[in-house]
């Protein structure tokens, strides 16, 4: 893929647990990326989940960054409703 468009994105967590669920649950979605037109890498950096994206074009980008954040957003919320119960 000849990359035109990329970004990083780096995700605070409050705790080293929350950062490894997530870490964890997003590698598959990583490795085996739903479409050719972009990819992503993610690393941890201290209590940051660290995100870099690179894709064809911008749309593209935009589109693998919301879902990416999405799905880290869903991870994080079911992650404080179970801390509650």
């Amino acid at each position: 893929m000849s990359k035109k468009a990329s970004a990083t994105c780096k995700v605070y967590f409050p705790d080293d647990r929350s950062l490894q669920m997530v870490f964890r649950a997003l590698k598959p979605e990583v490795r085996k990326p739903a479409t050719f037109r972009s990819k992503a890498q993610i690393k941890k950096d201290g209590t940051f989940l660290v995100m870099k994206v690179e894709a064809r074009d911008t749309v593209a980008l935009r589109a693998a960054l919301n879902a990416y954040l999405r799905w880290i957003n869903s991870m994080t919320s079911v992650l404080e409703v179970l801390e509650k119960i």
